[in-house]
């Protein structure tokens, strides 16, 4: 049974509200990716993570959390815990991820950063002013705390001179260009994924790669963002064959991730019914998207290999 709706929702907003993230994280966890980078802080354009691939282990934890709270008789005091954590971060006594969970999700945003360098581009970075986008929030409905969360984060990015911001991941992308302009008045960034920046650029790889991939598209990206030819032609650009699923582009499935937090049932069988159609066509899958990396690779439990985008390109790309 899962926890109390309205409850779970408060504590999300909460935390945004006066955390800055639905789920806070240490500092050191949101940047530490950038290590042995060398990025200059800020400038007039900047990689920005919106902290999606950094969170997804704490998501993971916490969601483990939630299931066993669930299960056990304290769930009839989520109310209370609410208040509790308005004083006090609870998700932060909830959520410890491995060390290994935490390498796997920083290697990620350190690909893109590799890629763009290899590609000639120049960028910043904000470190711990890299703030969440507020996009459960926004799939949520809490309108007025994603409003005041969205003018700090604009404010923040005006602060640093930033006039481009190159995402990483298609919820990032989709606040950051799509949904903010609806809700600050003169906003004026420029906002690409940086799979729409390494497509521009029409890199040659250093290597080819061979074989067969499941391509999933994010229901973001394809319905949303119309990113689905840039990330087709970069890995076709690597020699590999790209193998579409029955649902594809913008008729692709979700892989059941925006509802895990409040419905883990619903999202595992969502997932369960997307791995099944990936696994039909080949038996690796690429994804673009951290909740979908996570999803369908927890739903395959070992039946398929799933790949952040990011990984191929970087073997492809990368001296």
């Amino acid at each position: 049974m899962p926890l109390p709706t309205g409850d779970t929702i408060g504590i999300l907003a909460d935390n945004l509200r006066l955390r800055r993230s639905v789920l806070p994280i240490p500092t050191e966890s949101a940047i530490r990716w950038t290590r042995g980078l060398d990025l200059p802080r800020g400038g007039e354009r900047v990689l920005y993570t919106g902290l999606m691939y950094q969170l997804i282990p704490y998501i993971e934890e916490l969601v483990k959390a939630e299931s066993r709270l669930a299960e056990s008789w304290l769930s009839g005091f989520t109310g209370i815990g609410r208040q509790v954590n308005k004083l006090v971060n609870v998700s932060g006594f909830m959520a410890h991820p491995t060390r290994e969970q935490l390498e796997t999700y920083d290697r990620i945003p350190r690909n893109v950063a590799l890629l763009l360098k290899r590609a000639g581009v120049e960028f910043g970075a904000l470190y711990e002013d890299d703030l969440y986008s507020g996009a459960l929030a926004y799939d949520l409905g809490a309108d007025e705390t994603l409003r005041e969360h969205a003018q700090k984060v604009y404010t923040t990015l005006k602060k640093h001179g930033v006039k481009e911001v190159v995402t990483i991941d298609p919820h990032t992308t989709n606040m950051l260009r799509s949904v903010y302009p609806t809700l600050i008045d003169g906003y004026d960034l420029a906002v690409r994924n940086y799979l729409e920046v390494l497509s521009e650029l029409e890199m040659v790889p250093s290597r080819q790669l061979e074989g067969d991939v499941a391509i999933h598209d994010s229901c973001v990206f394809a319905r949303y963002e119309g990113v689905l030819r840039e990330p087709r032609q970069l890995l076709e650009g690597l020699g590999l064959t790209l193998q579409e699923p029955l649902h594809a582009g913008t008729m692709t499935w979700c892989c059941g991730g925006p509802v895990e937090s409040l419905f883990p049932e619903k999202a595992a069988e969502q997932a369960e019914r997307r791995v099944t159609e990936l696994q039909a066509v080949a038996e690796r899958g690429v994804t673009m998207c951290p909740l979908c990396y996570v999803n369908l690779q927890k739903a395959a439990n070992g039946r398929m290999r799933f790949d952040d985008i990011s990984d191929y390109l970087i073997r492809g790309y990368e001296p």
